[in-house]
């Protein structure tokens, strides 16, 4: 699966994507999938430090966190949009 990182994710992760090969028979949520980034390194910690304001699209259609991942082909982690 491919993951996007966007704005401060990029910034502090250190990639603006890569693939993930998700474990086989494991169902995952994106809060899951947050979790196991999350354990990756003090840049994937930093950046899903406030999940609060962290967005997520499957496959490019924004989801809630706690939507399964299964049969997804990408991911994408951004901040909230400011209006203007």
């Amino acid at each position: 699966m491919k993951v996007l990182y966007f704005a401060w994710f990029r910034d502090r992760i250190g990639l603006s994507e890569e693939d993930v090969t998700l474990p086989d028979g494991k169902e995952m949520t994106v809060h899951s999938f947050i979790d196991s980034l999350s354990a990756r390194g003090e840049g994937y910690a930093a950046a899903f430090e406030d999940r609060d304001v962290v967005h997520v699209a499957l496959d490019m259609i924004e989801v809630p966190h706690d939507t399964s991942i299964s049969g997804v082909s990408e991911i994408a982690f951004y901040p909230p949009f400011t209006g203007g």
